[in-house]
């Protein structure tokens, strides 16, 4: 698999959902939502380390094969030619195990305004009034505020993406990553898949943005937020105002640190535009 897997990863409600719905239009691509391959990995991590008794009988080289294990395993059904794109926001914090198990992989790394997250999640919590959500942990109660500060905490949706996220782009294999800005790409997916397909060194395919479809009803159920990884129709940019309280919007106004002037940023590649206006879609 070396030389044919790629990894989605970023931040959440930032198009990675409609990314990989993208892709995997194209036959020759596996891409879907956030699949099991990220928590297998964290299990088979936590099993070798040295709270297990056992793990003394475990050298670099077995370590680094059993967490290739859980890959191959896993995709083991795909064509050898099959490029994979696989997601999880977790990847962004495992760089440097990801850049020695696969050293030609990429990380497409799907970015967006905080307040804007923000905002998306809580208009889809607003879709389902009558559901409890495991973004929340299903609890009742919550306001607005609370929602916002539980999902921007550090072990929260939001929080901890964005922690990983400075992680990688900040460290030593900050050049595996690539940034897609999803108000880029729905404005002008054509032009965005395009450089992504050059940046990764893919043959051109030719994309439908005018019918793209997917969908993980039952994972959105169980999870109490039907239609969070729904995507169907055209790739487009739809303007609204936000749903979130001026305060509460400005809130998280400084932790897009990829729009800011930062020389340690400039070497990797990114996919935005930074003179549209301040707003976006859902």
């Amino acid at each position: 698999m070396e030389n044919r897997i790629h990894f989605i990863s970023g931040l959440p409600r930032a198009g990675s959902t409609l990314l990989a719905a993208v892709l995997r239009q194209n036959p020759d691509f596996h891409a879907a939502m956030t699949s099991p391959v990220g928590s297998l990995y964290m299990a088979m991590e936590s099993a070798m380390s040295r709270r297990n008794e056992t793990s003394v009988f475990l050298d670099a080289a077995q370590r680094r094969a059993l967490l290739r294990g859980v890959f191959a395993g896993y995709y083991h059904a795909a064509d050898p030619a099959t490029v994979i794109f696989d997601t999880n926001r977790l990847w962004c914090a495992r760089l440097p195990a990801l850049a020695e198990l696969f050293p030609s992989a990429k990380i497409v790394c799907c970015v967006r305004p905080v307040s804007w997250i923000i905002d998306s999640i809580e208009r889809q919590t607003s879709r389902n009034p009558f559901e409890l959500s495991g973004v929340f942990a299903y609890e009742a109660g919550t306001t607005i505020y609370t929602r916002a500060t539980r999902v921007a905490g550090s072990d929260g949706m939001v929080g901890y993406a964005l922690d990983a996220l400075r992680e990688a782009c900040f460290g030593q294999y900050s050049d595996r990553l690539i940034l897609l800005d999803y108000e880029t790409f729905v404005r002008a997916p054509g032009e965005a898949i395009g450089a992504l397909y050059e940046l990764l060194g893919l043959a051109p395919f030719q994309h439908d943005f005018d019918h793209v479809s997917y969908s993980a009803d039952a994972f959105d159920l169980a999870l109490g937020s039907p239609g969070l990884h729904r995507v169907k129709g055209r790739v487009e940019w739809r303007p609204r105002p936000t749903v979130l309280p001026p305060n509460l919007f400005q809130r998280y106004a400084r932790d897009n640190f990829w729009l800011q002037p930062e020389p340690r940023l400039n070497h990797i590649p990114k996919i935005l535009k930074l003179d549209w206006p301040p707003s976006s879609p859902d």
